[in-house]
């Protein structure tokens, strides 16, 4: 039976810090729990913030009516099977099955399979290497397992880890351990351990990924994104990563970071970078750059990249150096109007089934314009969908009876909503009656239409096939969908930490919890190519443990922790994945626990 039952008290917790001349007092609910080893750890049940000395004295009230079912503080005395002393005539126990109860379900399914994939990637033992056990007997190793496990399967605030999270998951039934791995000081001083070892994990990914998915790092695909804070900028120091800046979440209203990441064409993540939050696209590629080759060495890669990301220097640096160093990058659509009367006199010619391509030579670099059916579909949809809706908001907002200021700020709040559309759209104000008229841009529509779907792309691999560049390009939403599971499915934002090093480790963590999820993902894809990574952790997470308690006759209970059984679709899962559950955990026997 797990050490956290033996709840010994509950009270109140009392934090005193001084801040601007003041002394400020904050208040917790804090319970003591008893370990393995018989140390007693606390944790804090619930934040209460500052309050007033009668609110505190309402609080220890229900505190203690909270406590009052043990009638008084003890300790209970709890004894595995190996430990009691049974007499060997008493081969046979009468249990009371009517007194059956079943005990604190916890989530075991997900746990295990992120433990499985942790084990596959080799982290275990790359972890145990370079994170020894602390003099007290800390494994820091867990303590990262954990992070990096909550952060994948129910991502949150480490506090929300210690308070709730690792008691209702059998993370500790797996690692073999106590509450004592979750306490809150040592979430945090994990992180403080993490980043040391950056550069050696990127070098065990490269590896990890050749074993397990035969991958080729020919292609690379860079891009940035940003991530953003919930603080008070005018409390940050000036010598922070934490700026404002282009924000690619539409919070320019918070400080930010920029996060820089290099995958594969699979998504397989080879690389990150954390960089201060005003920091612009176009200047971050060159020390990338220097980076990746000091790290795997100069070879024949392809960089993809979007537009915005290379500068025109370091293309040319990208094109001088030896050996070449490859590029395939989008360009500006002001670049394709001072070539377009170039290639209208090109032939179309098919690169693959919907795509066609007009191929420019110019000055060592083949310009690439690629159509494709299936993106102006997309584009256009896309396109009349935001139209339809800003032209109906329009409309009300011109039937409204507003003052002038009133529905200046209504029009810009439905232009920052559709910008792309608002472009299409002639408004005017009458200075006399305030009247709002609207008419389409016909012209400006008639020009979108003819570049939805139509894209200029730009190498130096001017022998090379346009149906393979236009695969090259279109892969790019390998790092978008990276970037878009790091902020959704693994909510790396918004970001409450204050210490750099622990904001760069949060970001760590969040990689690594990346690592897991693709490798699950490229594993799906070979077996289950209709199943989603993140389904496929919610059908695990069905499978929930849960402590079963036999009262015997002679006074004793037979505690059986058992996981529950996965449904069939789950079982059909396991056996395409080739993996088996473990064994049950051996029953356990022990003194009753004193009737309350």
């Amino acid at each position: 039976m797990r050490a956290w039952q033996n709840h010994l008290a509950m009270f109140l917790r009392k934090i005193e810090r001084r801040k601007n001349g003041r002394t400020h007092i904050y208040w917790s609910v804090v319970e003591n729990r008893r370990l393995d080893d018989g140390r007693v750890v606390q944790r804090h049940v619930l934040y209460l913030g500052e309050i007033n000395s009668s609110q505190a004295e309402a609080w220890r009230r229900a505190v203690e009516v909270f406590d009052e079912d043990a009638g008084r503080a003890r300790t209970l005395a709890l004894f595995p099977e190996d430990r009691c002393e049974v007499p060997a005539a008493e081969d046979v126990i009468r249990l009371r099955l009517s007194e059956m109860r079943l005990c604190r379900p916890r989530q075991w399914g997900a746990c295990w399979l992120a433990g499985v994939l942790w084990r596959k990637l080799q982290f275990d033992r790359f972890w145990a290497e370079r994170l020894p056990r602390s003099r007290k007997g800390t494994r820091w190793d867990h303590v990262l397992q954990v992070l990096a496990t909550y952060r994948l399967l129910s991502p949150g605030s480490e506090w929300r880890l210690h308070r709730q999270w690792f008691l209702d998951s059998a993370m500790a039934d797996l690692l073999g351990c106590d509450f004592g791995l979750a306490e809150a000081h040592k979430l945090y001083t994990c992180h403080d351990l993490l980043l040391a070892h950056k550069q050696a994990l990127f070098s065990h990914l490269t590896e990890r990924w050749r074993d397990l998915f035969n991958a080729t790092f020919e292609v690379l695909l860079y891009d940035l994104t940003s991530t953003y804070f919930e603080v008070n900028a005018a409390d940050l120091p000036e010598d922070t990563k934490r700026r404002h800046g282009y924000s690619r979440d539409r919070r320019s209203d918070c400080p930010q970071l920029v996060i820089a990441l290099v995958v594969t064409p699979e998504g397989l993540p080879l690389a990150y970078e954390v960089l201060p939050g005003n920091t612009a696209d176009s200047t971050t590629l060159r020390s990338f750059l220097t980076k990746i080759e000091s790290q795997y060495g100069k070879a024949r890669r392809v960089w993809v990249m979007d537009r915005g990301v290379p500068t025109e220097a370091v293309l040319a640096e990208m094109r001088a150096s030896e050996p070449p160093v490859s590029y395939l990058v989008g360009t500006p659509k002001g670049r394709l109007n001072r070539l377009e009367k170039h290639l209208l006199d090109k032939p179309w010619q098919k690169a693959r089934e919907g795509v066609d391509v007009k191929l420019l030579s110019q000055d060592d670099e083949l310009y690439v314009f690629a159509q494709s059916t299936d993106r102006i579909g997309k584009e256009r949809a896309m396109r009349r969908r935001q139209l339809k809706w800003l032209w109906a908001r329009l409309k009300k907002i011109s039937l409204m009876e507003l003052a002038p200021e009133e529905r200046l700020m209504k029009l810009g709040a439905a232009r920052a909503k559709a910008p792309s559309a608002w472009r299409l759209i002639k408004t005017d104000i009458d200075k006399n009656t305030g009247a709002l008229s609207l008419a389409l841009d016909r012209d400006k529509l008639r020009k979108v239409r003819r570049r939805e779907g139509r894209y200029l792309l730009r190498t130096n691999l001017t022998e090379s096939d346009p149906a393979l560049l236009w695969q090259y390009y279109i892969q790019l939403v390998a790092v978008e969908e990276a970037f878009k599971t790091l902020k959704g499915d693994l909510a790396i934002r918004p970001i409450f930490h204050h210490d750099e090093e622990r904001i760069e480790a949060h970001i760590f963590v969040a990689f690594l919890a990346y690592c897991l999820q693709i490798t699950l993902a490229r594993r799906l894809h070979a077996l289950a190519p209709g199943l989603s990574a993140r389904s496929a952790l919610a059908k695990f997470a069905a499978v929930q443990m849960i402590d079963v308690y036999l009262p015997t006759n002679d006074g004793r209970e037979i505690i059986l922790t058992r996981y529950t059984e996965p449904e069939p679709d789950l079982r059909l899962l396991l056996e395409r994945m080739d993996l088996a559950l473990p064994a049950q955990p051996p029953p356990k026997i022990a003194a009753a626990a004193l009737p309350r």
